[in-house]
């Protein structure tokens, strides 16, 4: 069977492979990029399905537009108001989880050979998504403050990027927020050299003390010519439910036209059904105690976490603290004289009952091989203890 040359080059996520060793018993899991279910409001998602079923069944199990369901639009624009982002419902279409928009901009935007930005380390599911359309992948380096705005600089410089990808907000794997001076610069770079910037956006809610800086989105109010430039990738996975599949593209008319006609033939439109009982939720003013909740109790986890790792583990390793998000970002050091090769380690952490993702996939290229993600997202404190013992003992 002769496939499509796209295909040639890519290759299946890592995590997801890792996902088939986790149905060992016993196996605690720091790997998987997921919110706590125990935290979604399934109460208030509950009431929400009866409200759309019982008002008007016809229409939400009906096929809708492409554009999305109009109420849900409505309450998308309300709620990126209230995040300081001057949104109309026209300039947004929802779309299957925030992952389709970033495939709708793959598909918009690349052609084979173009070259995309990233930064380095970044969402694996990015870097597969603008290869498939055979993009050039390069990395940019972050450090705790997020992307490095004067390599950046310098990358686009050389290598004239059709599109510039980022997660400026307790990124992921690396849990990094964009500084405030950062943002501005990029902004400013974009008007510059014309170049569009996707912030994608899906953890900004989730900050465990102080509210992060404001996306690049709503800042892009102030510098003249930046909101061309910028397109953003919203999503409710992480503060509803990933199972709802409701994301959102916000960007330039011309983008999202394109966007509109290619999204037709993926899937026609998103699940009427699920945008309905998303949009009714809005209305019912539970979605700030819900955050509340995740907020109080991932920055618990986070605090057992970063406790627990400087305990058991000391100068073994190297991390930042997130102030929010749902992921550590931890480089092996040699300072105990130990393999810092982090896909060693992830075999030998299974066999001691505790599994994490290997930091290497989520570069475009050159992977730092002492570097792995660890999420505290779905474990507790107890079980967070645990497993950094049983990770201890896999490090050696």
């Amino acid at each position: 069977m002769q496939f499509a040359n796209r295909l040639q080059h890519v290759e299946t996520s890592a995590i997801r492979e890792l996902f088939k060793l986790l149905g060992q018993p016993g196996i605690i899991s720091f790997a998987g990029g997921f919110p706590d279910p125990a935290l979604f409001d399934a109460a208030g998602i509950a009431q929400a399905s009866q409200a759309v079923l019982a008002s008007h069944p016809h229409q939400v199990l009906q096929y809708g537009a492409t554009e999305g369901y109009p109420l849900l639009r409505e309450g998308i624009e309300r709620y990126m108001r209230h995040k300081s982002c001057q949104v109309s419902a026209d300039e947004l279409i929802v779309t299957t989880g925030s992952q389709q928009a970033i495939d709708l901009i793959g598909k918009t935007m690349i052609s084979p050979g173009d070259c995309v930005m990233v930064e380095s380390p970044t969402f694996l599911a990015a870097i597969q998504c603008f290869r498939l359309y055979g993009a050039r992948v390069i990395g940019a380096p972050i450090d705790e403050q997020g992307v490095d705005v004067d390599q950046l600089e310098a990358l686009m410089a050389q290598h004239r990027p059709k599109l510039v990808y980022l997660i400026p907000t307790f990124g992921n794997p690396s849990g990094a927020t964009l500084s405030r001076e950062r943002h501005q610069r990029i902004l400013e770079i974009a008007v510059r050299t014309q170049t569009l910037v996707v912030e994608d956006d899906p953890y900004s809610e989730l900050y465990f003390h102080q509210a992060p800086p404001d996306s690049l989105l709503a800042l892009s109010e102030g510098v003249q010519g930046s909101r061309q430039w910028l397109a953003y990738c919203g999503s409710f996975s992480k503060i509803l439910s990933p199972g709802l599949r409701v994301g959102w593209l916000i960007a330039p008319p011309e983008l999202l036209a394109k966007a509109v006609i290619c999204k037709q033939f993926s899937d026609a439109h998103t699940s009427n059904l699920t945008q309905a009982i998303c949009a009714h939720y809005l209305t019912l003013n539970r979605l700030d105690t819900t955050l509340d909740v995740m907020r109080t109790t991932y920055a618990e986890r986070a605090q057992a976490m970063a406790q627990c790792l400087k305990h058991h583990l000391g100068d073994a390793i190297d991390f930042h603290v997130p102030q929010g998000g749902l992921f550590f970002w931890v480089k092996l050091t040699d300072a105990a004289h130990q393999p810092t090769n982090a896909a060693d380690i992830a075999r030998r952490a299974i066999d001691k009952g505790v599994a994490f993702v290997p930091g290497a996939p989520f570069f475009a290229h050159d992977p730092d091989l002492s570097t792995f993600r660890l999420s505290f997202a779905t474990a507790d404190v107890a079980t967070i203890e645990k497993g950094v013992e049983r990770l201890k003992q896999a490090i050696g």
